[in-house]
């Protein structure tokens, strides 16, 4: 893989590897300190984040690479003064190995992955895609479960602006059995265009109306926050809030996962819960980064 831009470049077989990886890196990181030695890779952030820069600038160094960072690039870059994506990319090419980007066009990798000379992986496509949080989610799922054929998995919260489930309903698609519970408002729906690809590929899909709708089985429970940042207007705060109370209705072996971070749609009440993996999920971020970065810069 020279670029990550897109979950539909990935197949069992590649994620197997990836995974594979980042279990042996958790069991032994002492042995991957100096996989990516006189590895220089840029990180260029157009919109804000903790969890997706953080991890991949300590899966970098816990990998024995050097970086280059720019946090805030819509403000601290060229961005500022018209500069295109593209010419961005022309630039850094010259002083980077690979190039994480994180932008608010929907298109801004493949844009980027077309004119660049050295591996683009995408950290977030405005709406679009987030494929290497769908990586850690996918990962997280099968630590808990072994493997996700035949998974349930309830979608809840911004179906519509929100990356996250776009990438997990992809990446959902390589396995057998798959079915999908989706619960938000009106306004945050799951787009047609996903629903009928989960057709496509063979993905159960129900939309529910309430918890009630979803199966007490459901292997997860996926959660989003409403992506104000995406549109305008003020559609009031989410309505489907999991609390110890929701969670009670649900097996012991229903997991909670979100992408972080969360305002009101997880109460706290449920953190101690062993089913909340949510911060699990996020350190699982850092482990499967290193495994990805390995594969494409390493081999």
């Amino acid at each position: 893989m020279e670029n990550l831009i897109s979950c539909n470049q990935f197949t069992k077989e590649n994620l197997e590897e990836i995974f594979d990886l980042a279990d042996k890196m958790k069991l032994n990181p002492e042995k991957y300190t100096e996989t990516l030695k006189n590895k220089l890779i840029a990180v260029m952030f157009f919109e804000p984040s903790t969890r997706t820069r953080m991890s991949f600038e300590a899966a970098i160094q816990r990998l024995g690479g050097k970086m280059i960072v720019t946090e805030n690039g819509k403000e601290n870059s060229s961005a500022k003064k018209g500069e295109t994506i593209e010419d961005t990319i022309r630039v850094l090419e010259g002083y980077a190995d690979a190039i994480i980007m994180r932008h608010s066009r929907d298109d801004s990798s493949k844009a980027a992955a077309k004119v660049s000379k050295v591996p683009i992986i995408n950290a977030g496509s405005g709406k679009a895609e987030h494929p290497t949080q769908s990586l850690l989610d996918i990962y997280t799922i099968r630590e808990k479960r072994g493997n996700l054929d035949g998974v349930k998995v309830g979608i809840l919260g911004d179906l519509k602006y929100g990356r996250t489930v776009h990438s997990l309903i992809e990446i959902l698609s390589l396995y057998k059995n798959v079915e999908v519970y989706a619960l938000s408002k009106k306004e945050f729906e799951l787009q047609d265009e996903y629903i009928e690809f989960m057709n496509e590929h063979n993905i159960k899909f129900t939309k529910c109306t309430s918890f009630e709708d979803m199966p007490k089985d459901v292997d997860v429970l996926y959660h989003t926050r409403i992506q104000s940042e995406r549109f305008e207007g003020d559609f009031g705060k989410e309505e489907y809030i999991i609390n110890k109370e929701i969670l009670d209705k649900f097996s012991k072996d229903t997991i909670v996962m979100h992408p972080l971070p969360r305002n009101e749609e997880i109460s706290e009440d449920i953190d101690d819960d062993p089913r909340a993996k949510y911060f699990k999920q996020a350190e699982n971020g850092m482990w499967v980064r290193m495994a990805l970065l390995a594969d494409i810069l390493a081999k």
